[in-house]
């Protein structure tokens, strides 16, 4: 049987659900790759979700289209948690593996905008 994790990992796009301070919930749609039991996502460092995430790490993700707006499969609950930059290249390297051209493109263009920590990478601990 497939785990929770597994299965979001081989999703194409996730909505990654972060929260407000005031508990208003902020959905964002990203790429999402699977790695040492956790899911792996990558965003800029100034990025909202980011800040959320810093502040509070409860997060819910769930399987969805390119755009975010059409959600499939259940929602996950889980902890995200920010890392370091040795962490932050693996991550960079699982999503250009899984995302084949596009995935390497992406990540060329992204190093040639900014220095290496610009962007971040997140590890979401699914719950139960």
């Amino acid at each position: 049987m497939t785990s929770e994790t597994d299965r979001l990992a081989a999703e194409r796009y996730v909505v990654l659900t972060t929260f407000r301070r005031d508990g208003r919930a902020v959905p964002t749609p990203l790429w999402v790759a699977g790695q040492d039991g956790e899911l792996v996502l990558w965003s800029e460092r100034k990025a909202g979700k980011v800040k959320r995430i810093r502040n509070d790490g409860r997060v819910e993700v769930q399987a969805c289209d390119l755009r975010g707006q059409k959600t499939h499969g259940a929602k996950v609950s889980g902890q995200a948690r920010l890392l370091d930059a040795a962490e932050t290249e693996r991550v960079r390297r699982a999503i250009a593996r899984k995302y084949g051209i596009v995935g390497r493109v992406t990540m060329f263009f992204s190093k040639l905008r900014g220095p290496a920590d610009r962007t971040v990478g997140i590890a979401v601990k699914l719950d139960g």
